[in-house]
């Protein structure tokens, strides 16, 4: 179990937002979604990369090219006249398995995003983090999608679970079930999000179906399963924040046999590192919706008699 690796983005100490009390949140790479509004695009490959951090380049005020020189797919350019902003073949990078360029950058303009890690090396992380958990504080699991590295972690999990550490986990639930199911076996809480409850829409915007989410949150919801389990409605303005939608996720959320759900509106925090992975953000005009829009969501899902958390309010 000790040899398993995992593919990590981020580790955050100190989070207050990702689950009970104090915790220690991890970020795992590899995501079976594609959502247009996503705020960690970085996490969708499972596989490392590299992200080019504009305002760190020095390029335009001190002539560096040194990630050019270095570059072997020459996917790195630094324009015509040789000034301005570095010009990046994204397609080239995509076939990069030796991020030259961000081991030339010393300004950390171009970053390597993804670094292995043993469950040992995470563990002592862990340790070392969980004097400042207290009581009710834990780690949690997110991305990306932690379900896609699933041996690594369901052992993970697992060993967390025989140091009393409380596990919770942001998923996406878009697995087969049995490998959705094996994961969360090891977790206390735990985080679904339904982004629409029509199908076609769900793929037109995240690029899959609904149809597997909504049957693993059913068995999760009817599994023998201690733990506790939210549904969470990111409120897209013009997408999914219409009555029809927010009544029928909440009578689904009914029916399952689940009592809360988490609204959380849009925000644009994404839009920077969309361009750090060479891509377009689509929301990059879009408003968050008006906190009146969230109170009558909150009181359309109250009215199927469920717990609904929004705005300052959270399920902790």
């Amino acid at each position: 179990m000790d040899e398993l690796k995992g593919l990590i983005f981020d580790i955050q100490s100190y989070s207050v937002h990702d689950g009970p009390g104090c915790r220690t949140t991890v970020f795992f790479m590899g995501c079976p979604l594609r959502c247009e509004w996503c705020a960690n695009p970085e996490g969708w490959q499972a596989k490392q990369r590299m992200m080019y951090r504009m305002t760190k380049c020095v390029h335009d005020k001190e002539g560096c090219i040194r990630c050019v020189k270095r570059c072997p797919y020459q996917a790195v350019s630094a324009g015509a006249d040789g000034k301005g902003p570095l010009e990046i073949d994204w397609e080239k990078c995509k076939t990069c398995e030796t991020f030259e360029c961000t081991q030339a950058c010393l300004k950390e303009a171009m970053v390597l995003c993804g670094k292995w890690y043993t469950i040992p090396a995470l563990m002592k992380i862990f340790e070392r983090d969980r004097h400042y958990w207290g009581h009710t504080g834990g780690v949690t699991l997110s991305g990306g999608d932690a379900v896609a590295q699933k041996d690594f972690t369901r052992a993970l999990l697992k060993r967390c679970q025989e140091a009393y550490i409380h596990t919770a986990i942001e998923t996406s639930a878009c697995f087969p079930q049995e490998q959705f199911l094996s994961v969360l076996q090891y977790v206390n809480f735990a985080f679904v999000d339904i982004k629409h409850m029509d199908a076609a829409k769900h793929q037109e915007q995240t690029g899959v179906s609904n149809e597997q989410i909504l049957k693993n949150v059913k068995a999760l919801a009817q599994d023998s399963w201690p733990g506790r389990l939210i549904i969470r409605i990111p409120i897209i303005p013009g997408y999914n924040d219409n009555d029809e939608n927010i009544v029928a996720t909440a009578k689904f959320v009914k029916d399952a046999g689940l009592s809360e759900i988490n609204v959380l509106p849009f925000h644009r925090l994404g839009d920077s590192k969309w361009k750090q992975c060479g891509m377009v953000y689509p929301y990059r005009e879009q408003e968050s919706p008006e906190p009146e829009q969230m109170e009558h969501i909150q009181k359309l899902i109250q009215a199927q008699g469920l717990i609904c958390y929004t705005g300052s309010d959270t399920p902790f």
